[in-house]
């Protein structure tokens, strides 16, 4: 009995936290039939702004995979000073605000008042307002995520193996590609999959480096917040929609083809 009340619980939490609202966003945007969305998708401006979107998105999520993985590698494989301080600030984009991580690239990067500001404009780089800043506030909120879900992996997996390859003449890229990779690969695109849907929601550091100057540096979460405000709920709803399904599909699809069994994995990696 205690077994179902907390399964209750947790279900009963879940749906009104999560389901519930989600479900009501989809149900708001079809409340008119599908007109509403073939209406966003037709909008030129707001094509602009989800392909602003897809493109931050898509350069955090391979620039936090990169890095990711290498900081992984770091913390698990090599001691040095400053590891836990290290590890601590990997986290740092978890508690701190998205407003203030965006206020700390302005105070960095600004064209007036930023430390290397004026200096990279002059050289013909503006971070600030354009689409590069909008790509470091989206990569800033989700360093952690890739590196949060290989860490436990590497340090599962151990260094046996490696050790193993590297005895027979192995390099340090064959080590990684051959031995490694296969250990984690399911750890790298969990880790890449919520950072994209992490990248694809993002609000509050965008808002303040991008300026939300229409057609050009607008993003689809900053459309919502317009359409919602001057009452054109209806296409806030349908491109909030647009978005909340690309993380959820995402996710779906990762959960139904990844191996049930982790074990699986080893075996074939120590094959």
């Amino acid at each position: 009995m205690l077994k179902v009340v907390r399964i209750a619980l947790v279900v009963t939490y879940l749906f009104l936290l999560v389901a519930w609202p989600v479900s009501l966003v989809a149900v708001n945007t079809f409340d008119g039939g599908p007109q509403a969305l073939l209406d966003v998708l037709a909008d030129p401006d707001i094509q602009a702004a989800l392909r602003l979107t897809v493109v931050a998105a898509v350069a955090a999520v391979l620039i936090n995979t990169v890095f990711g993985v290498g900081m992984s590698m770091l913390l698990v494989r090599h001691e040095f000073r400053g590891k836990r301080v290290l590890s601590a600030l990997i986290d740092l984009p978890l508690s701190v605000s998205p407003i203030v991580v965006g206020l700390a690239l302005v105070l960095v990067y600004g064209g007036r008042d930023g430390w290397f500001g004026p200096w990279l404009e002059s050289a013909g780089f503006q971070i600030i307002f354009s689409t590069p800043g909008i790509v470091m506030a989206t990569a800033f909120v989700a360093l952690p995520l890739v590196i949060r879900e290989v860490v436990p992996v590497l340090d599962e997996i151990g260094v046996e193996q490696e050790v193993a390859a590297r005895s027979l003449g192995a390099n340090g890229w064959q080590t990684f590609r051959r031995i490694t990779l296969p250990g984690i690969k399911w750890a790298i695109v969990y880790g890449v999959v919520l950072s994209l849907a992490r990248s694809l929601g993002e609000f509050g550091a965008v808002k303040v480096v991008s300026g939300n100057v229409l057609g050009e540096t607008r993003t689809a979460t900053l459309v919502v917040e317009e359409k919602y405000l001057n009452f054109a709920q209806q296409e806030a709803y349908a491109v909030a929609f647009l978005l909340a399904m690309v993380s959820v599909v995402c996710i779906v699809v990762v959960a139904l083809i990844r191996p049930r069994h982790d074990g699986s994995e080893k075996k074939g990696a120590r094959a």
